[in-house]
């Protein structure tokens, strides 16, 4: 009953835009399947109400369809394929932005009983699927609602939200939500490494100096790093240097060099050959196509 009525509501209000008169929430429909994209997935959690979809981080594959949902605590490269979806029967999902901050008031309210001791705490993976119960799909239903009820969406989107929160911190996902909101937790720990890559991936660097930054050792960092992202520091930097490498192509086609260069490539061949290698087909064909190309707003969705 609650997979009929969030497929309802999300047909309802869903926007090209993917945006909804609720901060932080989003509505997905995808009336087709196209080919492997590559996007960031955000710090999110995505809800499924209709289709499927197949996602890639590194070399893990999480596949999620009708009922199910998954969990973003990383901003993280992620290629995605939606494998079901047809104008007849169109993907249908909906999406809401996980803050540390609001984590950590969850936490600091529940005390000792959610909250999970850093010795005992690894950084779990940075993306995970799970069946969702019919508590979080209820909470999920009753916030989507408000959109037919602005008088009460002010007062009781907010509530409504913390609900959906709590359900996640208590669930089965609930370590890596949990992480999310704990400063000196492993998750935190690399999501900060992140960050770092992600505003300086042009540049080359040491991953002993990264971990450093981070605040781990080098052989922690490297562990915790592979559980988070399913990739070793540099890949991760090689898939950001690729996918804006992409982005960047799709406003100047015709300056292959000058694109590789601006992402970090001195040599142009190993700009090429990594290109393809990541998407299919070289930089300058692969140009072309994405000229008539528009990125989704969130690959984890819906």
């Amino acid at each position: 009953m609650h997979l009929d009525e969030l497929r309802t509501l999300l047909a309802r209000h869903a926007r090209s835009d993917w945006s909804t008169a609720i901060d932080g929430v989003l509505i997905s429909r995808v009336d087709r399947s196209d080919p492997p994209a590559p996007s960031m997935s955000g710090t999110v959690l995505a809800v499924i109400a209709q289709g499927a979809k197949r996602l890639a981080l590194g070399d893990r594959v999480y596949e999620y369809g009708a009922g199910q949902y998954l969990v973003a605590s990383v901003d993280l490269p992620v290629t995605g394929q939606f494998t079901r979806a047809d104008p007849d029967h169109p993907a249908l999902g909906f999406g809401l932005t996980l803050e540390p901050a609001a984590v950590a008031e969850l936490l600091v309210q529940a005390g000792p009983a959610v909250y999970t001791p850093r010795s005992a705490a690894g950084a779990p993976s940075g993306i995970a699927v799970s069946d969702a119960p019919p508590a979080l799909l209820d909470a999920v239903v009753r916030l989507l609602r408000l959109l037919d009820e602005p008088r009460d969406r002010a007062v009781l989107a907010p509530l409504v939200k913390r609900e959906i929160l709590w359900r996640l911190i208590t669930g089965e996902q609930g370590a890596a939500v949990r992480q999310l909101g704990l400063a000196d937790s492993g998750l935190s720990h690399v999501s900060r490494a992140v960050r770092w890559i992600r505003e300086h991936y042009a540049e080359p660097f040491r991953v002993e100096d990264v971990a450093r930054l981070a605040g781990m050792s080098v052989s922690a960092f490297y562990r915790q790093f592979q559980a988070v992202t399913a990739m070793s520091p540099i890949q991760f930097q090689k898939q950001i240097r690729l996918q804006e490498a992409r982005l960047l192509l799709a406003t100047h086609p015709g300056d292959v060099t000058g694109v590789g260069q601006r992402v970090g490539y001195d040599n142009p061949s190993q700009f090429s050959r990594e290109y393809r290698r990541q998407f299919g087909a070289p930089p300058s064909r692969d140009a072309a196509r994405l000229r008539d190309t528009v990125r989704a707003p969130a690959s984890v969705l819906p």
